[in-house]
């Protein structure tokens, strides 16, 4: 992986996920081209890069080895997409979450840029084969799906394309592990991926619980935050099933499988998050949350994130 140090990553795409990934990319000592087709968007982009890594540096909160002066020496933007291209070995795609959008970006990146390039899509649920169908050689496609904010959360799901190659894998696996990203490898495309997945199934049931009265809004964050939470933010599911009997994993089974079958086939349908329970439970987290205190509980999410992933390390 060394031999990719001071190589050249093309960002597309200057709005929150972009800045981040550029962020993370400069923290690793790599050079970032950022772009926007919106004239002076990846301009302002910088603007805004250089805010957040002078304030992390006050924070002792910057990640890499190299100061915020230096990484923002790595960084540039461009209003034209074959300048921002020019040299990179990874491009990194980052606009809305739009698949005639994503089609269109990578449609006109293929045409500018070697075989050898790697092309990362950011989406967080579409799937590789539509978001790269109008790529001719799809062998070097890749999803690089990264979990917001992906400078404080590290994981980063990397969904193949069906017919993307073993060694494209393995150089995006490096790549972010080297920018200190936590990778996980999917075998194989599915819908959602596998993070959205399990959100989606804690969402689902957390609102259902919420929907019938069963628990408050309140009541239920604290089961995750309080609960689940402290023990998943250190070990997954998996493990824990396998820690949590005395001889591991088929004494857990033997213990509680009957168990869960009984309490997993009371699950009720998949919500449609609309209507007078839509209405209730955002009226409920609204009154917990309003409006206004919206951009310090971000603020200090990312700052507990951030220390969770230095207690982690």
């Amino acid at each position: 992986m060394s031999s990719l140090k001071g190589k050249i990553i093309t960002v597309v795409g200057s709005g929150l996920i972009g800045r981040s990934w550029a962020m993370v990319f400069l923290s690793g000592g790599y050079k970032v081209q950022i772009y926007d087709n919106i004239p002076g968007q990846a301009s302002g982009a910088i603007t805004e890069i250089r805010k957040q890594l002078d304030e992390l540096q006050q924070a002792k909160m910057l990640r890499g080895n190299l100061t915020a002066a230096e990484q923002l020496s790595l960084l540039s933007s461009h209003d034209d997409l074959q300048q921002a291209l020019e040299g990179a070995f990874f491009v990194q795609e980052c606009v809305f979450e739009d698949v005639e959008a994503k089609q269109t970006v990578f449609s006109e990146v293929e045409n500018l840029v070697t075989e050898s390039v790697i092309l990362s899509s950011s989406t967080s649920c579409l799937m590789p084969s539509n978001v790269f169908s109008r790529v001719q050689n799809q062998t070097r496609c890749i999803i690089s799906h990264p979990v917001n904010p992906p400078y404080y959360v590290r994981l980063v799901e990397l969904v193949p394309h069906p017919e993307t190659l073993p060694a494209v894998m393995d150089v995006a696996y490096s790549l972010m592990t080297d920018v200190g990203q936590a990778p996980v490898r999917l075998r194989k495309e599915i819908d959602g991926f596998a993070l959205n997945r399990v959100q989606y199934a804690i969402i689902a049931e957390c609102w259902r619980l919420v929907q019938d009265g069963v628990i408050s809004v309140k009541d239920i964050d604290l089961v995750m935050s309080e609960g689940l939470g402290m023990r998943y933010a250190f070990i997954g599911p998996i493990e824990t099933m396998h820690l949590n009997a005395p001889e591991g994993m088929e004494d857990y089974l033997q213990r509680y499988k009957e168990g869960m079958k009984r309490v997993l086939n009371t699950f009720g349908p998949v919500p449609d998050f609309s209507g007078e329970p839509a209405a209730r439970i955002t009226k409920e987290i609204c009154e917990l949350i309003p409006a206004e205190h919206l951009p310090a509980r971000r603020e200090r999410r990312d700052q507990l994130l951030m220390e969770l992933a230095k207690l982690k390390k």
